[in-house]
């Protein structure tokens, strides 16, 4: 079924993949992007070109997921277009690397703001919507780093990344009973394909940085993203995340994962998310809360 569908971060990397893959579905997709008459007008323009070409339902949309007046404006606007929302897929994050002790704590709460506040932002936009209408989709772009192999240099990326992942996971059983589904996608580290790692942010404290690349640490930061790379199948397609993301949209609902991973280098992630989920269920049947496992039918359906 076609649905109306709205994805942060899609100016670039798996927001921008999915926005066409979705579009190429059948869906109205609206690509959410900051600066969309300013640094991204070019990213607007192709977006725009794409539809055009393919003769899809893309469009960009001014959303800037660090203030709540551009999410809210952006909410209103779509289901003032469209009538509903069917799906919000939360993509918009950003990347660092350096020292953990380099990075100064606003540069860790700025991390965290646009990977983690940014979801709520979105969601106390968008929620309203989908519970007045019984139904929905939830769609969060998490990361293996959040329970597989961690490797150093990485950590307010991965600090936020975990505390998305649980507030996902939090969200998931408070929506059940309102129509409105859960499932979060776990890529894994793609080094080629997106501007992840070539747009990520630096320590702003460069004497420490130096202290620790001149020192005992040194060749660290070259070894680190060397492996990571080496770990990569060379058939590793970024595209890959897109197809799932499309996968669990275009499932029926009651039948969509909770949980899935897109991770060629394999770093056990899987693993160790399939034990956390299966302690998550245990627990709520120990509570007797089992039935927010599942979204419930709502007369909308």
């Amino acid at each position: 079924m076609k649905q109306v569908i709205v994805i942060t971060g899609a100016s670039s990397g798996f927001g921008a993949l999915a926005a066409r893959r979705l579009a190429d579905a059948g869906h109205t997709v609206y690509a959410g992007m900051r600066a969309t008459t300013g640094r991204n007008a070019s990213q607007v323009e192709a977006v725009n070109q794409y539809a055009m070409e393919h003769r899809v339902d893309l469009r960009a949309i001014e959303m800037d997921v660090a203030t709540d007046a551009s999410c809210d404006a952006a909410i209103r606007r779509i289901i003032a277009e469209q009538g509903h929302l069917d799906v919000v897929i939360h993509n918009a994050g950003h990347m660092s690397f350096g020292p953990a002790e380099a990075f100064t704590p606003e540069q860790f709460a700025e991390l965290y703001d646009v990977n983690v506040l940014s979801t709520q932002r979105v969601n106390r936009a968008a929620l309203p919507q989908l519970r007045k209408q019984g139904k929905g989709l939830i769609v969060w772009v998490s990361s293996s780093s959040t329970r597989g192999g961690t490797p150093p240099y990485l950590s307010p990326y991965f600090a936020a990344k975990a505390a998305m992942d649980s507030l996902a996971v939090s969200y998931a059983s408070e929506l059940t009973r309102w129509g409105i589904e859960t499932s979060i996608v776990v890529p894994g580290a793609f080094t080629k394909g997106t501007n992840h790692f070539a747009h990520a942010g630096a320590p702003a404290d460069t004497a420490r940085t130096l202290e620790y690349n001149d020192g005992p640490y040194k060749g660290v930061p070259e070894t680190a993203l060397r492996g990571l790379s080496s770990l990569e199948p060379a058939g590793a397609d970024a595209g890959s995340v897109a197809a799932a993301i499309v996968n669990v949209v275009d499932a029926p609902f009651g039948k969509r994962p909770f949980r899935v991973h897109v991770d060629p280098s394999q770093d056990g992630a899987e693993i160790v998310n399939g034990v956390a989920d299966r302690v998550r269920a245990e627990m709520f049947r120990r509570i007797g809360l089992e039935d927010l496992l599942h979204p419930a039918v709502t007369k909308a359906q």
